[in-house]
């Protein structure tokens, strides 16, 4: 998947083929300003007010507790991007508005956009990054609170899209019994994983202020005592040996470097039992530049400027596995998952 100028007529199409569309001007001031647009409409509840029936900018406004003329501005600027329709005065939801920005919806990401505002701050950190190679920060470094939990409550919106997907396509255990969840946070992954395997019981280790604002998330799922946290650090945590039949890892290795995969690999190999499987989930690099998926290439330099590393190539996951003496299975990617993949690795009998 991959954003980029798109021509939307005949003139448009043979000028952009020319390389006469200045390109670099859309991909910066016109993609940042239409990003902004919709955090900030989300942010203000501007898709919400209209959520039951079509509104005028004014009425909009007063719902919103905003400017009525600034108010119109950005319906204006959202209608333009394809977010409302207007007809009559009045302002009305598009079908991907109502899926993926009204929170009644259960696919919304209007959590993951108001953490975005986050990382609109996190990537001005680009330009020192590249200049020094020191990253911005970190999670175990972070105490503001609001940050937590607004990470935790995104990274919720993010796993509802893929959990369903992740849970039908798993690795065949239908005899596991114990799982362990690293860095699995509100345990949206573990709940679908213990939905379809129904004696499966799993433990989420994550970071202590993670857990914090996560524990309500996973509460909120009538899980019981199924699935538990337990406060540890992935790196230096004991793992136990052949304490679990799965290991699952969501969005986490793109956060160590490969000795520190590598290390993990070998506690996870011997906390398996035999026949045990270790599951990655995750945005997957290309073997050379240009090769793969654009997000994935972005997203490889986001996680270096957060933490030292970035996204893996499927190859060098498998790697991982090999070097612990896991067999790697065939990976599995996603279509609605730009960039992403699922690489696992069976413990031998």
């Amino acid at each position: 998947m991959r954003l980029r100028t798109v021509a939307e007529n005949l003139v448009e199409h043979l000028v952009l083929k020319l390389n006469q569309v200045p390109e670099p001007l859309v991909e910066t001031q016109v993609a940042f300003s239409m990003a902004r647009s919709v955090m900030t409409g989300v942010k203000l509840g501007l898709f919400e007010s209209v959520a039951d029936e079509p509104r005028s900018a004014s009425e909009i406004a007063n719902a919103c507790s905003t400017h009525p003329g600034a108010t119109e501005k950005l319906l204006n600027a959202l209608t333009s991007c394809g977010y409302f329709t207007f007809q009559r005065d009045r302002y009305a939801l598009r079908p991907k508005t109502r899926k993926w920005l009204l929170r009644r919806s259960p696919k919304n990401l209007c959590d993951k956009l108001l953490f975005q505002f986050y990382e609109w701050e996190m990537v001005g950190g680009y330009e020192t990054f590249v200049r020094t190679g020191a990253p911005h920060r970190t999670h175990s470094s972070i105490v503001d609170s609001g940050y937590w939990d607004v990470y935790q409550k995104g990274m919720r919106n993010l796993a509802a899209l893929w959990a369903d997907d992740v849970a039908t396509r798993f690795p065949a255990l239908p005899k596991a019994r114990d799982m362990l969840d690293i860095g699995g946070s509100h345990g949206y992954f573990s709940v679908c994983l213990c939905r379809k395997f129904a004696g499966l019981k799993s433990i989420i280790l994550d970071l202590p202020e993670a857990i914090k604002h996560a524990a309500p998330l996973l509460a909120q799922e009538n899980m019981g005592d199924r699935i538990t946290h337990r406060s540890g650090d992935a790196l230096t945590d004991d793992l136990g040996e052949h304490t679990v039949d799965i290991v699952f890892l969501s969005q986490l290795v793109h956060h160590f470097t490969d000795i520190q995969n590598r290390e993990l690999m070998k506690r996870i190999a011997r906390a398996l039992r035999p026949q045990g499987v270790c599951v990655i989930l995750d945005s997957v690099s290309a073997q050379a530049p240009g090769g793969g998926d654009q997000t994935a290439a972005l997203l490889d330099l986001y996680f270096a400027m957060l933490s030292e590393s970035g996204t893996w190539s499927i190859a060098t996951m498998q790697d991982w596995f090999r070097a612990a003496g896991l067999v790697p299975l065939d990976a599995i990617r996603f279509r609605n998952m730009p960039g992403g993949a699922l690489v696992s690795g069976r413990k031998p009998a």
